[in-house]
C-alpha cells in the first residue's frame, strides 16, 4: 500500500449523464411536450373517453421524469406511437366535436404540432436515448462494477462522439484524450450532412421542403450532441486516473430503485402492491430471471393459500373500513350533540336575562305613571314575549338532543 492512494472518482456517472442528455434537449423545450401530453388525458377521465372515441384507441402518453432524461426511452417511443392519435383528437377540437379543454397542456401540444420538425427532434430524442439508456441499466446495480465504469464509459462516449467528431480522431483516442477533446473546433466536426441524427430523424428529414430548413436542424442537432459530450465531460470519472480503487459513492442503488419503480408501476395502485411487487423483482433478480427461480415446496404452498389469504386480507380491510366508518359516524354525532348542547345553554342564559329584564322594567313601571309607565310595561311586554320564543325554539333542541342521543346510543 506504500505510495498508492484512494483518489475521488468524480460526481455520480449517472447523475452526470442524465444531467449531460438535459444539456442537449433542453432547448427544444421536448420536456414541456411530453409531460403535456401525459397531463392533457391523465388528469381528466372524461377528455380520455373523447379522445377514445375519436381515434379508436385506448394507448395513451407516459408520463416524462424531468430528474432522470436519460431513461424516458419509453416515454418517446409511446409519444411517437401515439402520436397519429393525437393530430385526430386536436382535429377533433378544432372542428368542435369534442369540447376544447382550454389548458396549458393543450396549448402547448397545439404549438408542438406546427413544428413541422417535431417528429423529426422527437426520433432524434428516441436515437440518443438508446444510446444512454443501456448503459445507465447497467450501471443501477449492486453487482461490483466499477473497475469496468472507465472502459465502459470511454465506449459510451465515443458511441456519442461519432455522431458528430471525424472517426479518425477518435479511433486510437486514450480515455484522458476523450474528456479532453475539442468539440468545438470546426475541424474537428464532420460536415453537417454527415451528422448522424438516426434513421428516423434523416426520414423525416426527407420528407421536409427546404434544404436549409434541413440544414438548420442538423446544426441544432450537433449542438445539442456538442452540450451533452460537454456536459459529460466537465464531471467525467474519466478525468480522474485510477491508482488502487475508486470508491462509488453508492447511488447505483436508488437508482435502480427509481427504474424498477417505473416498470412495476401502473395508475392507481395502493402502496402495498408496489412493495410486493418490488419484493417480487428482487426475488427473481437474486435468481437471476425468472426461469431460475426455484419451486420449492415452501413456494408452492404459499401460491397454493394465495387466494385464501388474499381473502383474508379483503375481510380484514372490510373490517377496517366499517370501524372507520362507525367511528367517524360516532365522532360526527358526538359533535352535533355536543354543539346542540352549547346551543341549548345559550339559549337559557339569554330566556334568563330577558326574564330579569322583563321583572326589573315592570317595577319600573310601577312606580311611573302616565304615558313613561306604559312605554315600560310595553317593553316588559316585548322582553316577556322574545322569552316565549327563546323557550319555544329550547323545546325543538331538547327534542333534537333527544333524538341525536337516541342515534348515538345505536352506533356504540
Amino acid at each position: 500500500m506504500t505510495g498508492k492512494q484512494l483518489v475521488t472518482g468524480g460526481s455520480c456517472g449517472l447523475h452526470t449523464l442524465h444531467n449531460a442528455f438535459m444539456c442537449g434537449f433542453v432547448a427544444w423545450g421536448l420536456d414541456r411536450l411530453l409531460k403535456a401530453m401525459h397531463t392533457l388525458f391523465n388528469i381528466v377521465p372524461a377528455r380520455r373517453e373523447d379522445c377514445m372515441q375519436v381515434t379508436r384507441s385506448s394507448v395513451f402518453p407516459l408520463s416524462f421524469s424531468a430528474h432522470r432524461w436519460g431513461e424516458n426511452l419509453p416515454v418517446v417511443e409511446r409519444a411517437l406511437a401515439v402520436w397519429p392519435s393525437l393530430l385526430i383528437y386536436m382535429e377533433a377540437v378544432r372542428t368542435k366535436k369534442v369540447p376544447n379543454p382550454g389548458t396549458g397542456s393543450y396549448d402547448t401540444i397545439a404549438a408542438a404540432i406546427k413544428d413541422p420538425l417535431i417528429l423529426a427532434k422527437l426520433h432524434f430524442y428516441m436515437a440518443i436515448a438508446r444510446t444512454f439508456t443501456p448503459f445507465l441499466k447497467r450501471y443501477q446495480t449492486d453487482e461490483p462494477v466499477m473497475p469496468f465504469l472507465g472502459r465502459d464509459l470511454a465506449q459510451f462516449l465515443k458511441s456519442l462522439l461519432r455522431r458528430s467528431i471525424k472517426r479518425e480522431l477518435l479511433q486510437d483516442a486514450t480515455t484522458v484524450q476523450l474528456t479532453r477533446l475539442d468539440i468545438a473546433e470546426r475541424k474537428n466536426c464532420v460536415r453537417l450532412q454527415d451528422v448522424d441524427i438516426g434513421l428516423g430523424a434523416e426520414s423525416i428529414l426527407k420528407s421536409t421542403k427546404g434544404e436549409r430548413t434541413a440544414l438548420e436542424f442538423r446544426t441544432e442537432c450537433a449542438q445539442g450532441l456538442s452540450n451533452m459530450v460537454l456536459k459529460g465531460q466537465e464531471k467525467s470519472p474519466l478525468k480522474y486516473p485510477v491508482k488502487l480503487l475508486i470508491l462509488s459513492h453508492g447511488q447505483a442503488s436508488v437508482e435502480r430503485g427509481f427504474s424498477v419503480n417505473k416498470e412495476v408501476e401502473t395508475t392507481n395502485i395502493m402502496g402495498d402492491t408496489v412493495v410486493a411487487r418490488w419484493l417480487v423483482c428482487d426475488y427473481v433478480a437474486l435468481h437471476g430471471g425468472v426461469t431460475k427461480v426455484p419451486l420449492t415446496k415452501e413456494l408452492l404452498k404459499s401460491v397454493e393459500a394465495a387466494r385464501t389469504r388474499y381473502c383474508d386480507y379483503l375481510t380484514e380491510e372490510r373490517r377496517k373500513k366499517e370501524f372507520e366508518a362507525k367511528a367517524r359516524k360516532r365522532k360526527a354525532a358526538e359533535d352535533d350533540l355536543e354543539e346542540l348542547r352549547k346551543r341549548k345553554k345559550t339559549i337559557l342564559e339569554v330566556s334568563q336575562g330577558l326574564a330579569r329584564e322583563a321583572d326589573k322594567t315592570a317595577e319600573e313601571a310601577e312606580a311611573k305613571s302616565g304615558t313613561k309607565m306604559a312605554e315600560l310595561i310595553s317593553k316588559s311586554n316585548i322582553l316577556r314575549k322574545g322569552r316565549k320564543k327563546k323557550f319555544a325554539e329550547l323545546e325543538i333542541i331538547e327534542k333534537e338532543i333527544e333524538a341525536k342521543g337516541a342515534e348515538l346510543r345505536k352506533i356504540e
